[in-house]
């Protein structure tokens, strides 16, 4: 049986996105198949108003499947679709600035922790949760070492939560779970197979239901 609460969870990261009737299907799709703790919609290539257009078009599509629903950095397309929170894939100035302006009323995390100097930099901050990885690094079919090692450390000794970057495989959210992180981050090992996006996403949570260690809470 699972116990969601009590283990590793699922954040969705969006693919680069054209069309927003398309994004939708495929997201509702995806959230489906399953348990999902937040979505992050970065904005990659797309123009202001694009972006603010995909953004309002995802948004309720994720809080109605009882997921947050994060921004990656443009407040202002944040608060006007009435999104959970932002992501701040930038450096510590950028992320304290929005911890400053928009917290406790909204969810505000930060990524870019390369190292461990710089995950405790951002940790001094305070942030709903630090970020290991890229948000479009899921390049090989595992998660990046590094990412992994710097989660492993972070969840021994901090209790900021923590998102992990995994592989482009659902498999790879395996090693990530068994670091200690509270989540674990999918894109193209969900997106890239957009007609089995549901499908990807029970089998992640089945696979973390069998194996993701429980935490002791």
């Amino acid at each position: 049986m699972s116990d969601v609460e009590n283990r590793c969870r699922l954040v969705l990261v969006t693919p680069e996105f054209s069309d927003p009737d398309a994004a939708a299907t495929q997201l509702g799709d995806a959230l489906r198949g399953g348990d999902v703790a937040s979505v992050i919609i970065p904005q990659y290539e797309l123009g202001e108003q694009a972006y603010q257009t995909l953004v309002e078009k995802l948004v309720p599509i994720i809080q109605k499947a009882n997921a947050a629903a994060l921004v990656a950095g443009d407040s202002r397309a944040a608060a006007r679709a009435g999104a959970d929170g932002l992501h701040i894939d930038g450096t510590v100035e950028l992320l304290q600035d929005a911890i400053e302006r928009f917290t406790p009323d909204m969810i505000v995390g930060g990524g870019r922790a390369k190292e461990r100097h710089v995950a405790l930099e951002i940790g001094e901050l305070r942030p709903d949760y630090v970020f290991f990885g890229k948000i479009d690094g899921d390049i090989k079919p595992e998660a990046h070492k590094k990412n992994i090692n710097l989660a492993e450390w972070w969840a021994s000794m901090v209790e900021i939560p923590c998102v992990v970057m995994a592989g482009h495989s659902v498999a790879s959210i395996v090693d990530v779970a068994e670091t200690g992180a509270e989540f674990v981050a999918l894109r193209n090992a969900v997106f890239g197979e957009p007609e089995k996006a549901a499908l990807l996403v029970a089998e992640a949570n089945a696979l973390l239901d069998e194996k993701a260690p429980r935490f002791g809470r």
